[in-house]
């Protein structure tokens, strides 16, 4: 029996987070005070545009670097990035099979402010989650601990900088005739390709 782990929370996390949800899914702590790191997928996300993976990054009120708490992080408004973000997808995934399907799941996303970073990301997820029709039992951590005996810790893995290690099963992306497959997309690529039937290739 697996034991649990902890994750941090992503903005449309990349499919590759989802299996590892599955196999820990009856015990799951997201970390709430670890110091926001940047340069990862708790502000961004990536996808396939037109042109080929594209990244759409939540940008942040300034000062929310490495000594923030992640629960503390503030979203910034100074530019439109929500409605930059929702063309993007839309001009992305209109053509695909399931974006009408979705779209009213995330159309809120953009269009209503959030004030904190990790409250966003959790929203989001709880519609992700509901979508996918995976039930976990989650709880959020109390404190930051460095180290963990009785959990697997998934906070420093899954990161962009370090590149693809994580191959899942191909599927058709909208944009593969002209860009191929690409791997490891943020869990919307998946879901507006393939609906329903999202859950067989994670």
């Amino acid at each position: 029996m697996n034991k649990g782990a902890i994750f941090p929370l992503f903005y449309l996390p990349p499919v590759s987070f989802f299996p590892e949800l599955l196999q820990y899914k009856d015990h799951i702590v997201i970390e709430r005070f670890e110091h926001f790191p940047k340069q990862t997928y708790r502000n961004r996300a990536s996808i396939h545009s037109p042109q080929g993976k594209l990244d759409l990054i939540i940008p942040v009120v300034k000062g929310s670097k490495v000594h923030t708490k992640v629960k503390d992080v503030r979203i910034s408004y100074d530019f439109q990035w929500q409605r930059l973000h929702w063309l993007s997808l839309q001009s992305s995934y209109r053509s695909s099979a399931y974006f009408e399907f979705y779209e009213d799941e995330f159309a809120p996303f953009f269009e209503k402010k959030w004030d904190f970073l990790f409250d966003f990301n959790s929203d989001l997820l709880q519609v992700l989650l509901k979508l996918l029709k995976i039930n976990i039992n989650l709880s959020y951590s109390e404190e930051y601990e460095k180290e963990y005996a009785d959990l697997a810790d998934f906070r420093h893995e899954m990161n962009p900088k370090a590149g693809i290690t994580y191959s899942n099963k191909t599927y058709y992306q909208v944009f593969d005739d002209r860009n191929g497959f690409l791997p490891n997309l943020s869990i919307v690529d998946l879901l507006f390709n393939q609906g329903p039937q999202s859950i067989q290739f994670i």
